[in-house]
C-alpha cells in the first residue's frame, strides 16, 4: 500500500544458542526494510555491471538487518514474553559491563524460555540510544569526566534517545499479531512509541538485571 512500511522476513532459521554457559533453542528471522533491499539491489546490479566484485562488502554497511528470534510455539502462546533489544556491541559481544546490556540480553532469553515461549527482537542501528558506537565512544569519555549518560548526550547536541521503534513495532504485529504479550523493558518511552504505532496489548514487566559497580 503506498504510503505503507513493508519488511522482508527471512527464516525460519534455526539456531541454537549458547551463551555464558546457557543452551537457547531459537529460530532465527532475519528482517529488512524493503525500501533499503530495494536500493541495495540497485547498487548491486550497478556493481555486478561494472565487474566491482570488490566493492560488494560495502553493500551491507547501508542496510540496518534486524533480527527476531523465536522461542517455543507461536500456535500455542498465550501471553507470551517478549523482549525488543536495542544493539550494543561492547555489552552484548565484548561483555562490557558499563552497560547492563548482554546481561539483559542474555536473561530475557531465559524468562522467555521459562514462560514456555516469545520472541526477542535484536535491533540493528540502536548502538547507544541510537547515537552510533563512535558517539558512544565520545560519551564514555565525557562520563569518565563526571557527566552521566543523558548530559554527555547533550554535550555532543546529541538527543537522549533517537531510537525508532518504527520497525520493531511491524515486527511485533506480524509475529505476535493481536494477541496480549508481556514486554521486558525498564523503559516506558519504548512502550510508548511502540503504542503509538498501533502495537496493542502491552504489559510492561520490569527487566532489572546486570546492574554493578562499574554502571550503577
Amino acid at each position: 500500500m503506498p504510503g505503507r512500511r513493508t519488511i522482508s522476513i527471512l527464516g525460519p532459521i534455526p539456531m541454537p544458542l549458547e551463551l555464558c554457559g546457557e543452551h537457547f533453542d531459537v529460530q532465527w528471522y532475519a528482517c529488512v526494510r524493503n525500501t533499503e533491499l530495494g536500493k541495495t539491489q540497485e547498487l548491486a546490479d550497478d556493481l555486478r555491471a561494472q565487474e566491482a566484485q570488490r566493492s560488494f562488502a560495502t553493500l551491507a554497511s547501508y542496510m540496518a538487518v534486524n533480527s527476531v528470534m523465536v522461542i517455543g510455539d507461536p500456535a500455542a502462546w498465550e501471553n507470551p514474553v517478549v523482549r525488543v533489544h536495542s544493539s550494543c556491541l561492547t555489552g552484548d559481544v565484548f561483555g562490557s559491563q558499563r552497560c547492563e546490556c548482554g546481561p539483559q540480553m542474555q536473561t530475557a532469553l531465559q524468562r522467555i524460555t521459562e514462560a514456555g515461549g516469545g520472541l526477542l527482537v535484536y535491533m540493528a542501528g540502536h548502538e547507544g540510544r541510537g547515537i552510533g558506537l563512535w558517539a558512544k565512544a565520545a560519551t564514555y569519555l565525557l562520563q569518565d569526566g563526571g557527566e552521566n549518560t543523558y548530559q554527555a548526550n547533550e554535550s555532543l547536541g546529541l538527543p537522549a534517545d533517537s531510537r525508532d521503534f518504527s520497525d520493531a513495532a511491524s515486527l511485533l504485529k506480524y509475529f505476535v499479531g493481536g494477541k496480549p504479550f508481556r514486554l521486558l523493558t525498564n523503559n516506558p518511552k519504548k512502550v510508548n512509541d511502540l503504542d503509538a504505532c498501533g502495537v496493542t496489548g502491552i504489559t510492561r514487566v520490569k527487566h532489572v538485571t546486570g546492574v554493578t559497580d562499574s554502571n550503577r
